[in-house]
This record gives C-alpha cells, sequence and structure tokens, in this order.
C-alpha cells in the first residue's frame, strides 16, 4: 500500500523516473528559507505530463500549487519528526536496498550476456566430455595432479579417439567420459556450455575447469534448436504390479484402443504408471533436448508433426510409452525472451562475470589499486595457525596505518586483519599463506568498495538519487497523512456526526427501479422477447424457447438498479412496464419494470464511508490552510515566468 501510494495523493505523481536532465538551478520558490530549485519543479512536471489525468494540474500555476503543498506536508512532517519513526526508517531501509541492486550492476556486459545466451538457446551442440573429479577446494598438489591427467587425456582423445578413449578410462568414480548427447544453452554449468559452444564441429576443446573438476569436451555436431516440446504420455513400467501381462503386451492393448477412437487422456487416467501425470491425461511439463534422460522417448516426442498425433509404443530405461504431441513451441524473437533470459542470466553462475565487470569498473573509478607492500606485510604475520583457526594479530601491529582509500573512506590494517581472523572460521583446506592473503585480500577491498558505493549511490548516480528521495518523501507523506488526516477523521466520532448532520443533503440513495432486462445481438431476438415479456411469460420460459441447441439468443440482467447501471442504456426512462427497444453496447435491450423505488435519504450508518471520505477531504482543506498560514512561502515570480517559456517552448 504505502509502495504505491508514494505522494501520489499530492500531487498525481508517479514513481517512473524521466531521463530528462534539466540545468536550471535557480530557486523557484522558499518554504520557511528552505530552497526549492527550479529543475526539480521541471523535472517532475515532465514527467508527470502524460500521466496526468486532470487536464487543470497541466497548467503550471496549478501545478506549482500542489507542488507547494506537497512541500509544506514535507516540511510538517519534519517538523514532527516523522521521519526518525523506527519502523519508517527501516521501511525505507529496506527499500533503498532492494532498489539499490538494480544499480549495483554493469549493464553493457549484462546485455552481452543476455545476447550470447538467446545465441545459446538458438542452438543445440551434440557432445560428450572426458571428466577429471577434482574438488572446488582441493589443494595445489592435487589440483595440479588433475590438470596433469586432463592434458594425457586429452593427447589419447587426439590420438586414439573419442569412443576408444571413453571405454578405456571411464570408470565412474574419478574419471568420466560420457556422451552427453544433444543440449543448449542453460542446460550446464556456465563454464562447460561455453567450451562447448566456443569449440568447432568435430574438434576438441582445451582443458578448463568447472566445480566438478577438469574436463575436455568433445563437439560432434551442431544444429539450430529444436525448441520446446509439450506432449502427454501414457507409460507402462518394467516394474508394473497392476497387471499379469508383459508391459509390452499391455502397451500394445492400450494403443489398439486409441486406434479404435477411445480417448488418450481417459486412457493414461485408468492406465498409466506415471501417477505424477496420469490424472492430468498424460501431461507432462514442456521440455528442450537434452532435458529428459531418455534419447529414444524424446526423439519420438520431437518427431511427432502434428497436435493430437500419437506414437506407437516407444520404449525407455523405465518402461513402454504412447506419446502424444500437445504442442511445439520453437525459440522466440530476443525481444520476446530477452525479459526471461536476464533473470536466468543473474540467477546463473556467469551473473559472476556482471559482479566482477561492475567492481573492477568501481575500482578504477575510486583508483583503487592493490597495496604490495600491505600484501607483503600479510604474508609475513599470518602464520601456520591460521589453518589451526589459532592466528591472533601480533601485538606489534600498526592498526592506525591506511592498507587502501575509496573516496572518502580510509580502510587500515587493523580493518583488514579483523577480517582474516573472522576469515579462519572459514577456512576449508590448507592453501599457500601467499594465496589465502591475496584472496582475502580481494574479497576485503572488492567488498569495501561495493558498500562504499552503494552508501553513496545518491551522489553517483542521479536517476537512484530521485526515485529514493521521492520514495523517501511519499513514505514520509504517507505517514503524516494517515496520523494527522485519515485516522484522525475516523476516530473523531462527534466531528463525522456533526459533518453528517450539516450535509444531509448530500447523503441519498437516488431513484431505483426493480426489473428484468433481456439482452440480445439480434434485433428479431429482442422483438420476440418484448412480446413474450407483454404476454406474461417468465425469464426461464422465455429462455427455453429462444435458447436452443446449446445457442444462447437472449441473456437476462435482474434486480435492483440505478440510472448507471451497466445493463441500462443512458437516458433509460423509468416507468413500471416494458420498455420500448433500445441499442445498447452494440446490443439490442428490453426491460421489464415491476417497480421504482424512489430516492432515499441515507442514515448515518448507511453513508459512513462516504461521510469518513468527504470529512477526511474537508479536514484536509482546513490543515493545508493552516500549513500555508504557519509556514513562510516565497514564490520567485521571474523564475516562474523562465519556466513557462521554457516549457512552452
Amino acid at each position: 500500500m504505502k509502495i504505491k501510494f508514494l505522494f501520489a495523493f499530492a500531487l498525481g505523481i508517479s514513481s517512473f523516473y524521466s531521463n530528462a536532465q534539466i540545468n536550471n538551478d535557480e530557486v523557484l520558490f522558499t518554504v520557511n528559507n528552505e530552497k526549492v530549485l527550479a529543475s526539480e519543479f521541471i523535472r517532475v512536471y515532465n514527467k508527470n505530463l502524460d500521466l496526468v489525468k486532470d487536464e487543470s494540474q497541466k497548467d503550471i500555476d496549478n501545478y506549482l500549487d500542489l507542488f507547494v503543498d506537497y512541500k509544506l506536508k514535507l516540511q510538517e512532517a519534519k517538523r514532527l519528526e516523522l521521519d526518525k519513526n523506527p519502523e519508517y526508517l527501516r521501511e525505507f531501509s529496506n527499500y533503498r536496498r532492494q532498489l539499490a541492486k538494480n544499480f549495483l550492476t554493469d549493464t553493457q556486459v549484462t546485455e552481452a550476456l543476455i545476447e550470447e545466451a538467446y545465441d545459446r538457446v538458438s542452438y543445440e551442440v551434440n557432445a560428450g566430455h572426458v571428466l577429471v573429479r577434482l574438488p572446488e577446494d582441493a589443494p595445489a598438489k592435487d589440483t595440479l595432479a588433475a590438470y596433469n591427467e586432463i592434458v594425457k587425456l586429452r593427447e589419447s582423445v587426439l590420438n586414439e579417439g573419442f569412443e576408444t578413449v571413453k571405454k578405456e578410462v571411464h570408470n565412474g568414480q574419478t574419471i568420466f567420459a560420457e556422451n552427453l548427447g544433444w543440449f543448449g544453452g542453460f542446460r550446464m554449468v556456465y563454464p562447460f556450455e561455453s567450451a562447448a559452444f566456443n569449440t568447432p564441429k568435430g574438434e576438441l576443446s582445451q582443458p578448463f575447469r568447472t566445480r566438478f573438476g577438469y574436463h575436455v569436451v568433445k563437439i560432434f555436431d551442431k544444429r539450430k534448436s529444436r525448441g520446446e516440446v509439450e506432449v502427454a504420455h501414457i507409460l507402462i513400467s518394467n516394474k508394473t504390479k497392476d497387471s499379469i501381462q508383459k508391459p509390452e503386451d499391455r502397451i500394445n492393448d492400450i494403443y489398439s484402443k486409441l486406434q479404435q477412437g477411445e480417448s488418450f487422456e481417459s486412457l493414461a487416467k485408468q492406465f498409466s504408471d506415471d501417477k505424477s501425470s496420469s490424472s492430468k491425461g498424460g501431461m507432462l511439463s514442456a521440455f528442450s533436448s537434452g532435458q529428459l534422460n531418455s534419447k529414444d522417448f524424446e526423439e519420438t516426442a520431437f518427431g511427432l508433426e502434428n497436435k493430437g498425433d500419437y506414437s506407437q509404443p516407444v520404449k525407455s530405461e523405465i518402461g513402454w510409452h504412447i506419446i502424444k504431441l500437445i504442442e511445439k513451441k520453437p525459440v522466440g524473437s530476443f525481444d520476446e525472451m530477452k525479459g526471461q533470459l536476464e533473470l536466468k542470466v543473474k540467477r546463473d553462475s556467469r551473473s559472476k562475470l556482471i559482479n566482477d565487470a561492475f567492481v573492477k569498473k568501481i575500482k578504477n573509478y575510486y583508483q583503487v589499486k592493490d597495496n604490495q607492500e600491505a600484501l607483503t606485510y600479510f604474508n609475513n604475520i599470518v602464520t601456520d595457525s591460521f589453518f589451526t583457526r589459532t592466528w591472533k594479530i601480533p601485538e606489534t601491529f600498526d592498526k592506525e596505518k591506511s592498507i587502501n582509500k575509496i573516496g572518502n573512506k580510509e580502510l587500515t590494517y587493523f580493518d583488514f586483519a579483523n577480517y582474516l581472523l573472522k576469515a579462519q572460521r572459514k577456512l576449508r583446506n590448507q592453501k599457500p599463506i601467499q594465496a589465502i592473503v591475496k584472496e582475502n585480500y580481494d574479497e576485503f577491498i572488492d567488498s569495501n568498495v561495493l558498500r562504499y558505493y552503494e552508501d553513496n549511490l545518491e551522489s553517483e548516480n542521479e536517476e537512484f538519487a530521485n526515485i529514493v528521495n521521492e520514495y523517501r518523501d511519499g513514505l514520509l507523506l504517507f505517514e503524516l497523512m494517515e496520523s494527522e488526516i485519515w485516522n484522525a477523521a475516523k476516530k473523531d466520532s462527534l466531528g463525522l456526526r456533526a459533518f453528517y448532520d450539516r450535509n444531509q443533503e448530500d447523503y441519498f440513495i437516488n431513484e431505483r427501479i426493480d426489473a428484468l432486462v433481456a439482452s440480445s445481438s439480434s434485433e428479431k431476438v429482442i422483438r420476440k422477447t418484448a412480446k413474450m415479456l407483454s404476454e406474461g411469460l417468465s425469464e426461464e420460459e422465455i429462455k427455453e424457447t429462444l435458447n436452443k441447441k446449446g445457442k444462447i439468443n437472449v441473456i437476462f440482467t435482474s434486480g435492483i438498479m440505478d440510472k448507471n447501471h451497466q445493463a441500462l442504456p443512458e437516458g433509460f426512462l423509468f416507468k413500471t412496464s416494458i420498455s420500448k427497444i433500445y441499442e445498447h453496447d452494440d446490443s439490442f435491450i428490453v426491460c421489464k419494470v415491476y417497480n421504482i423505488l424512489p430516492k432515499e435519504q441515507l442514515t448515518f450508518e448507511g453513508a459512513q464511508g462516504r461521510i469518513i471520505t468527504d470529512f477526511q477531504e474537508q479536514k484536509e482543506k482546513s490543515w493545508m490552510q493552516t500549513l500555508r498560514d504557519t509556514y513562510k512561502v516565497v514564490i520567485y515570480e521571474e523564475v516562474l515566468d523562465k519556466i513557462k517559456s521554457q516549457i512552452k517552448s
């Protein structure tokens, strides 16, 4: 509620950002000597011009009045110290943190990765690989041994061929050599995907590392993506207990029933052993190449041509299937897929490339470079006790010495030493001291660079500053209006009653009718309906006569209606009779009015919702006048004239 509200109630302003940049920083007006710049007014005015529905608000003078009211309310909110309310500060902090994520990214790298991802989901590769397993945190000795092993295996593949090496070395534990079949983008971990798509058809990649170990990948073929296919299936499992028949005989019997015209959906519900899909008529989620474990099932599914076609029985590792084509979904255009690809890229391991590129950019911006002297110093003071998590900062330690500077923030040796103290608790494997120090130094600097940039985003990014300021002020005004007007008005029972007593004539129910309205696209049908109504036939009797063979020729609406009811045409005459035939919303209508209900005074209880709204509005007007009397507003007319000229031109 609060996010949507912002300060739209004060100005009719949305939270969308405009790229228009205003250079005019002259003061347009002051509120108690607080300056409001012309550039802010012009930016907000231009940003919301097309969104304002009230034409009067497009008038600059009228819009200025609203803007002044907005600034008056902000002054009052700050006087009441609503901006120091813990709940307000917490909600604003949460919003700012979420918004900042959109600005802590490298858009160029993101765009490049999205384009790369689209290329990769548009094609598929058929590949095999050899993998030497290696834990991510393996020590240097094991890492070197695994690398040397994959280099040897690559030479073997080049000399003997992939299939030969696969048979010789695959043990399913430390070394894997496998055919992977066809796959497209996002089907493998990113380093593997990149190696597969960047290696030409028929060639063998250089060794590369993933979180699983060292690989080489052999590319057998490449083709355009087949997209996704959605199918339903009937499965007779190899382990079925529901029949004494052999699975193959049972699936053939079901296939015969299909050929005799029985419903695929019905047969799936009755006989399929896939209990997760049988209740849905055998429906499966859409899948692409390489997504299933069964090559035969996949190829059969993609081989079906027309919606509704079904396959002959096909065998997989788990049993026998009959597969029915529901829909083929080709790869969409770049514009159609861009949004979902961006989400995938940011959730995928390739998002680290975006983060690394962004960190590099802001390190260059703040001119942050490695402190080699500090690295040498810490290489000397960090001892093997780090591996037993007992390392401590030496007593003779220059705590205040600067290790780096980010903008106006100094990072000291002591800051990094404390970072190392915490890091030793998370140590998972032994590495050389120099590697540990450098790895933690990089993480320490990168995290501080990011944090400093995020903390200072308002001064670094005008777009972010504008959005944050608008949200901050809008949230503050919400708190103000809630406490000073909305809740105050609701709780003022005596004031509400007195307001009602003074304005009773404004609260009534307009004249209404108790009626039956018949509607049809055919004038001939509605004339028949009018005749039947005049003869005293009921709604049900008319429908039985005119709505035949499943065709609905006339629809009825009945009940209490006022002149604005959607079933009634404009200018409808309230009269207890059968009406004339009207044209209304591309249809013809006739109305039988049973009774006319006269205009009726609403009680206080019956009109309470409207009374509260009107009372709040009156209370706000009175309150705004008090604010204008309390706070001194000075408008600089010559600047206002310049704004009018600039906007009109």
